[in-house]
Formats: C-alpha cells, structure tokens, sequence
C-alpha cells in the first residue's frame, strides 16, 4: 500500500498543488499587460526543457542564464502583486486586520473609479507622491475639496465644464480638476484604441513620480501608469494592491497614531 502510495499519490498529489499554483498565477494576471510578460517565460521555460529532452548544451546554457535573469527581474517588477498575494496569505487574515483611514479612503476611491468604469465615462485621476504636482494644478480650476466617491463622479460626468483634464489629489485632498497635462512624446505602448487622455497619463507618468489613473471612455478599461510605464486592464483587487504597495506607510508610523490620509507622500521600496 505505501509503495503504491508513493508511485501513484504522490505524483498525483504534486501535480495538483502545481496546477492549484499555476491557476492562481494566472487567474492573477490575466488580461493585464503582465500576463504578456508571463507567457514570454513559460514559453522560455518550454524552450529550456526541450533543450534538456533533446540534450542541446550550448542552448541549455544559454537559457540557464536568461531565466535566472528573468525571475530576478520579475521579482522586481511585480513587487506591488507580489507584496499584494504574500498578504492574502497571512496568518492574521483578512477579515481580522482593522481597518484603517487609509483604507477607507482606497475603498471608496476605487469603487468611484470602477463606478465610472462601469458607466464607460472617461477620467484621469493623479494621486501626488513625493513629488509636488502645483505646476500643473495652479494653471488648472483649484478645489481643494476633501475627497468624496460623488465629488470625483460628478467632476468626471459628461455634462460638467470640469470633466476635461485630469483631478489631482494630495492625501484625500482634490485640489484641481480640468487640469491640462503634457502628452507623451513615445506612445509606443499605447494601443489604437487609447487617444488623448490615455497619452496626458502616460505623459505625466515620465516627469513625476505621481501615479496616474485612466479610465476608458471607448472601453471602460481601467489603466495605470507609473514610471513611464502603462499597465492596461487592471482588476479592482490588484488595483488596491498597487496603490497599497505604494501610499501605505511603515508599520511603525501607523502604530505611532500617523496621520494616513494626510501623508500619502512616501513610497515603499
């Protein structure tokens, strides 16, 4: 009986969790620009098993070094999704963790924008980090209204004078809308479908260290952009997770009664 355990279960058993992993994986990444990235390594990972089958040094090596390349640059690039799933697999769980200012404020601003997403109304919402962005909001209509879900949709509906430009929030603070920004010189990465307010994001995103939010009119899809860099589709959870990964501060700072919401200017590395 152990020995037929050991022949049959055990495999069967491992290949399950795999399958188990690699579902959660992409289920994950799926219609993002992430899972592009994803399918270039599997099929690497394939080209560098074939080598092994069919017994070809050199390539073996050659693919050796490139996937160990590859899961370093990996790691570093999906930090925030990385640093979003570790959490979902805390002991404390989720439903124990207390809530905070911070994350009401992330609750709110993401149903708003997934709202908008739903209703196919266009926006662009910067969120200011360490770098202040009044260049742009002086020359745009000043608010600096406290953030609300209806203040940020009825700024964005069609029929207002201040659904064109971008909103620009500090902390919880909206403090300009219609606010016109620089378009991006390189729009390579950008497809066909997105016009003007997806190249203002993608813009902005190479001369601050902002991050940027678009909202589809065409689609409904929602992007963000960071870094010059543009990640199209992004899902509500992992959209929470990026912005978590980025405004939340040290655990220590929160312990000490630190005011969340009026200093989400400070990146976690």
């Amino acid at each position: 009986m152990t020995e037929l355990f050991q022949r049959w279960m055990v495999p069967g058993l491992e290949i399950l969790i795999i399958a188990i992993m690699l579902y959660s994986l992409l289920s994950f990444f799926w219609n993002t620009r992430a899972m592009d990235l994803i399918l270039g390594l599997l099929a690497f990972l394939l080209l560098y098993g074939a080598s092994i089958w069919f017994r070809l040094p050199v390539l073996q090596k050659l693919m050796l070094y490139f996937v160990n390349v590859a899961v370093i640059a990996l790691l570093i690039i999906f930090q925030p999704e990385l640093r979003l799933a570790l959490s979902k697999l805390s002991l404390k769980g989720k439903k124990y963790r207390e809530e905070t200012a911070f994350d009401k404020f992330l609750d709110s601003l993401a149903q708003s924008i997934y709202r908008l997403s739903e209703r196919r109304i266009g926006a662009l919402v910067l969120l200011e980090n360490q770098e202040s962005l009044d260049e742009y909001a002086n020359k745009a209509v000043i608010l600096n209204a406290e953030f609300s879900p209806e203040l940020l949709e009825t700024i964005f509906s069609t029929n207002t004078p201040l659904h064109d430009g971008a909103l620009i929030i500090r902390g919880t603070t909206i403090i300009s809308a219609a606010t016109i920004l620089p378009l991006a010189d390189d729009s390579s990465q950008l497809s066909k479908s997105m016009g003007t307010r997806h190249r203002a994001g993608l813009g902005i995103s190479q001369l601050t260290d902002a991050l940027i939010i678009v909202v589809s009119e065409e689609t409904g899809k929602i992007s963000i952009a960071r870094d010059g860099i543009m990640t199209r589709g992004v899902k509500i959870d992992r959209f929470k997770g990026i912005i978590r990964s980025i405004f939340t501060p040290p655990k220590t700072a929160m312990e000490s009664g630190f005011d969340v919401l009026g200093h989400l200017k400070r990146w976690t590395q």
